[in-house]
């Protein structure tokens, strides 16, 4: 959301002409920052769940979505916008179905491979919608899912890599492989236990560096369980920079999300990836496909995840010849500038 604001604004539209609107339950308070103005409405997901402590969670849920559907419905006619932009979840959808009634033109913007359930309701009232996959049409233009610019221009070529590993603090021999995990801001259980025991198989490789980053839920039990080594440069952190995460690594290990696909994709970065089980439409999956497809990325299923199969899927990455064709062909479905044509379509639908 953040980077679509931006591009609009290089673009010349004035900060103050721009208004955010998010979840009371969301990130977006921490999350979206800038001169922009926010909003934030009630309501959260559902639970897929007949348990009655859920059942009665559902009930509060559809009645924030209802007192967040009259909200839109007034801050819409008030402020009459020349566009509204959607990227998905709930506070998402009931201003975007204000947008329809107002017959404001309506952006849909939809990063996996299969939309969300409210962008499948609000598509048939979509003026345009903006995809990270193909295939294109009158309506759909396929733009990419949009990244920081700080991301964007990465240098990540042999180069810029090797200075990356010796500027890491300690220094990370330029020589060695290194496989970077990141499963998001909470952290994979399942993952996480995978990687502490396969940095005991490999404890005596000199050839390798496991970046391995928990996240905040499992970082104390990793860090307290993490085996001992006679070779392996194995570091595991709570939380990093993903810029300098992905300046030194050579192939990652993580989930399948569409910014982390995104993010692989513009920098060329082979991947084994884990797909996210029990997803929405199991969207994770699909958006891991898409890169298996054209051979950047090696997928291994949650349920089957261990230091084994991480282990085997990397040693097929091992050798630089693999690397090298994996990075061109996962870079082959990168959108470069994707917050910059998403702009273009919005500004293109104005009233």
């Amino acid at each position: 959301m953040q980077a679509i604001a931006e591009a609009l604004v290089a673009q010349g539209v004035a900060p103050g002409d721009l208004h955010y609107v998010g979840s009371r339950r969301g990130q977006e308070r921490t999350l979206l920052r800038g001169d922009v103005a926010l909003t934030l409405l009630p309501g959260r997901g559902l639970r897929r769940s007949l348990r009655p402590s859920d059942l009665l969670a559902n009930a509060g849920a559809c009645l924030g979505l209802a007192a967040a559907l009259v909200s839109a419905q007034f801050l819409i006619g008030r402020w009459r916008p020349s566009a509204v932009v959607s990227v998905g979840g709930y506070a998402s959808f009931a201003v975007a179905l204000a947008a329809a009634c107002w017959r404001v033109p309506l952006v849909l913007v939809d990063f996996d491979a299969v939309p969300g359930a409210a962008h499948r309701l609000l598509a048939h009232w979509a003026t345009k919608r903006c995809t990270a996959f193909g295939p294109a049409s009158d309506k759909v233009v396929v733009t990419g899912a949009p990244l920081r610019e700080s991301i964007e221009s990465l240098d990540r070529s042999p180069g810029a890599r090797r200075v990356a590993k010796l500027s890491a603090e300690p220094p990370i021999d330029a020589d060695r492989t290194v496989v970077l995990v990141v499963t998001g801001s909470l952290g994979s259980h399942r993952v996480n236990v995978a990687v502490r025991d396969l940095a005991q198989l490999w404890s005596s490789r000199r050839d390798r560096a496991l970046v391995h980053v928990t996240g905040r839920r499992d970082y104390a039990e990793i860090s307290a369980t993490r085996p001992d080594l006679n070779g392996l440069d194995y570091r595991v952190i709570e939380f990093g920079d993903m810029g300098s995460l992905w300046s030194l690594c050579d192939v990652a290990v993580c989930r399948a999300g569409a910014i982390t696909v995104a993010e692989l994709e513009t920098l060329s970065v082979p991947a084994v990836l884990v797909p996210l089980p029990g997803a929405p439409h199991d969207h994770q999956t699909m958006n891991a496909r898409a890169l298996a497809e054209v051979g950047g990325a090696i997928i291994v299923r949650d349920d089957r995840c261990s230091a084994q199969t991480l282990g085997d899927a990397l040693d097929v990455i091992a050798e630089d010849a693999v690397r090298d064709e994996m990075a061109r062909a996962v870079h082959s479905l990168a959108h470069p500038r994707a917050a910059v044509a998403i702009a273009q379509v919005v500004l293109g639908v104005q009233a």
